[in-house]
């Protein structure tokens, strides 16, 4: 089992915390008749015949390990009380044919989705590539002109360093990415890892860590909102 590092024992806390008064508000909620949780849209990357990047040695596709993740992560807010959209549901792309023009109508429909939702926080799920095969590690990325995001990306980073199997301690960097640009509540891109290092793409491709990933994305959201 791969998990976080003592140091995030406060935050698992508070998370259970967050988690019982979650519980108990949307009892609360439900005896008033009135309905409201933070809605949260998880954005897996890539799909169709866009795979995004592969792993160097599996070959594994990009767009997959996003969707798996993804649901992990649907799983660890959905418990903790909030309300779950996500752009992409299944291994295919959002632009319908693949002819011309085929990405920038799945971002597109991925914009319409978050917009339509009147999302709180989106978290958007990525892996990384480079061409120098030793750099490791999940890095956040946040728009320059949203200081949530910038806050939410703080909290995710944070998070991920913690883990275990953490390869090393990354900042949140500014990215210049049209999925950060689609709704004016907190968002981020979190690149988990590197196809291209060999430990992180053996990782990835494992389920369990895969859980561990998508537990600290949520460990780190949910400490945004406390």
């Amino acid at each position: 089992m791969f998990t976080l590092k003592k140091s995030a024992a406060a935050l698992f806390a508070a998370i259970m915390v967050f988690s019982a008064a979650a519980g108990a508000l949307c009892k609360g909620i439900a005896e008033a008749s009135v309905s409201y949780a933070p809605v949260i849209v998880l954005d897996a990357g890539h799909g169709g015949i866009d795979s995004g990047v592969r792993g160097k040695k599996s070959g594994i596709k990009e767009s997959d390990i996003n969707l798996a993740i993804t649901y992990e992560l649907k799983s660890c807010f959905e418990s903790a009380g909030f309300c779950v959209v996500l752009t992409r549901k299944s291994q295919a792309g959002l632009y319908g044919l693949p002819t011309k023009g085929f990405k920038l109508r799945d971002m597109q429909k991925r914009r319409d989705i978050i917009q339509e939702c009147g999302a709180d926080m989106v978290i958007s799920v990525h892996q990384n590539f480079y061409s120098d095969g030793t750099r490791r590690g999940a890095t956040v990325f946040f728009d320059k002109d949203s200081e949530s995001g910038k806050q939410l990306a703080v909290c995710i980073q944070n998070s991920m360093n913690s883990m275990e199997n953490a390869a090393t301690s990354h900042s949140p960097l500014v990215g210049e990415y049209y999925m950060l640009k689609c709704t004016d509540s907190p968002s981020v891109i979190v690149e988990c890892g590197f196809l291209s290092n060999a430990e992180d793409e053996a990782l990835l491709c494992d389920s369990e860590y895969r859980k561990s990933v998508a537990y600290a994305i949520f460990a780190g959201a949910v400490s945004y909102y406390s």
